[in-house]
């Protein structure tokens, strides 16, 4: 692809070098060749991308004041974005496979145009597969899954009925979307368990990445929703009836209880717990092991950092950590025997 394609489609401006330099991909500024792109965002990272044998750097405006003639430079407000998707525009698509001879098709299924399915994946009957989409080997897709343009279904992944993707959801390897939540009524009489039921849907909208050995519930009676852009790392659970917001971050090993809520832009990190009908307000960042109790709201200013368990104001946090290391100070200097 042509340099200057790229910039009409993600825009930025070409302070020095030609149009026409041809590119192969993105790379690392230590690994790159001429047919490569990297980027820099401070001023000692700029001198390293300026001296690789990149064909092409892009950088925040005015960063530097002079840059080496063999280069191609593009200005751009986010260097980094730019970069991400670059890489997307330039990664080679992946030939269609078209049905493998082992994959089990069931009784009307809609394939869109040039959907491949891997060795023995299994698509249930009733399915719906869109354009360009890929199941990969051993995938399971339940009866009446719908799934979206341009989709990418990893090994063994497992689509339960009642599940709905849009277009461009990445589903990786081992995820389990769409079954039972974990809901039970208990008798008084003899403490026996009985399972509320779990008869629900669940709706993953474009653009989400749901990342290897996740598992996200369907609804009890209503509907899990996992809203456009979000991405889910690895072993991440989100219960049932749960309403998961636009560009959400659920970092690994974060758990989500039944008919809670995370706002639009929030950022679970690492190990972050949230009990049932909590919710989490609009880009709030919830630091690693984080908690939210049960029926609790983690409410703040977009970007502000809540930390601990019940979460909150990691300032408040900071300051309560101090009291405490002081006053085991003291306590330690007041015991007999003891010195500062």
């Amino acid at each position: 692809m042509k340099l200057s394609d790229l910039i009409e489609r993600l825009g930025g401006t070409l302070v020095q070098g030609s149009p026409d330099h041809r590119l192969r991909g993105v790379n690392s500024t230590a690994r790159a060749t001429s047919a490569d792109i990297v980027f820099a965002e401070d001023p000692a990272s700029a001198e390293g991308a300026l001296s690789s044998k990149a064909g092409v750097v892009i950088l925040r405006p005015s960063l530097v004041s002079s840059y080496p003639p063999s280069k191609c430079v593009v200005e751009n407000p986010q260097p980094r974005l730019w970069f991400a998707r670059a890489a997307k525009l330039l990664k080679p698509a992946l030939p269609v496979g078209g049905i493998h001879p082992s994959a089990v098709i069931g009784k009307n299924v809609k394939l869109g145009e040039d959907v491949t399915i891997g060795p023995c994946a299994v698509i249930d009957e009733n399915a719906r597969i869109g354009a360009r989409t890929r199941i990969e080997a051993g995938a399971v897709i339940g009866p009446g899954v719908r799934i979206g343009d341009y989709c990418q279904i990893y090994p063994r992944a497992v689509l339960y009925p009642g599940t709905t993707l849009g277009n461009w959801v990445i589903v990786h390897a081992g995820a389990v979307l769409g079954a039972d939540g974990f809901g039970y009524v208990r008798n008084a009489a003899n403490g026996a368990y009985t399972q509320f039921p779990q008869q629900g849907t669940l709706v993953v909208e474009d653009e989400v990445e749901i990342g290897a050995n996740s598992t996200i519930d369907r609804g009890a009676l209503a509907e899990t929703r996992i809203r456009r852009g979000t991405k889910i790392d690895n072993l991440v659970h989100v219960g049932h009836n749960c309403d998961i917001g636009e560009d959400v971050i659920l970092v690994a090993l974060t758990g989500i209880s039944g008919s809670s809520s995370v706002g639009k832009g929030a950022v679970l990190a690492g190990q972050v717990g949230i009990g049932d009908h909590a919710h989490v307000g609009p880009g709030v960042i919830l630091g690693g092991q984080s908690g939210v109790f049960n029926g609790k709201s983690a409410t703040a200013e977009p970007g502000t950092v809540l930390y601990g368990t019940p979460a909150r104001p990691l300032k408040q946090v900071l300051r309560e950590q101090a009291v405490v290391a002081r006053l085991a100070r003291n306590r330690r200097r007041s015991e007999p025997g003891e010195s500062a």
